[in-house]
């Protein structure tokens, strides 16, 4: 059994991209156990919730589950690399899978970065991937002009702003990473 901790944030575009970066690691519906990891400001917030009641950790849950993963939620209280790190030791995972978000140095500088610190002081593999857009995975596509769109994957797109055509669809996560 291999074991993925994936923690996530409140980014759905993240969190459908380290679901999807999961789901294509090898035999993963076989031998891959996801701990999907969600760690809250709030201690009591953290005792009664699951990643899975956000929108990012349910968009996750679903992606994984689709696919034949086996999911296993984890709530953690305090800070985000902390938790993250904390949690990796408790699940004895052989792999952390974090989403990344793109920063200027300087932002870096002066905010440091979650992804960073936790690749810092892991004491195991860490793979950082993009969004949807940054990984190639657009939410939706006109039809009629093949336009690609990347944001929420349920929202509604009435018009192309491209051609101005009407039929802009939702794109099938598993169909565009090429999982079952």
């Amino acid at each position: 059994m291999y074991r993925v901790l994936l923690p996530i944030d409140a980014d759905e575009s993240r969190a459908t991209a380290q679901a999807a970066t999961a789901a294509n690691l090898p035999a993963a519906a076989e031998e891959v156990v996801v701990y999907l990891l969600h760690v809250y400001d709030d201690p009591e917030w953290a005792e009664a919730s699951s990643p899975s009641e956000t929108a990012a950790g349910t968009e996750a849950k679903s992606f994984l589950e689709a696919a034949g993963i086996t999911v296993e939620e984890l709530s953690r209280a305090g800070t985000p690399a902390e938790g993250i790190l904390n949690a990796a030791e408790e699940v004895k995972a052989d792999l952390i899978l974090m989403g990344g978000r793109k920063r200027s140095p300087l932002g870096s500088a002066l905010f440091g970065s979650v992804s960073q610190e936790v690749t810092l002081d892991a004491t195991r593999p860490v793979v950082v991937t993009g969004d949807r857009e940054e990984e190639g995975m657009p939410s939706h596509r006109c039809e009629t002009c093949g336009e690609e769109f990347y944001t929420q994957p349920d929202l509604d797109i009435p018009t192309c702003r491209s051609c101005g055509g009407t039929r802009v669809e939702q794109v099938d996560l598993a169909e565009s990473v090429g999982t079952p």
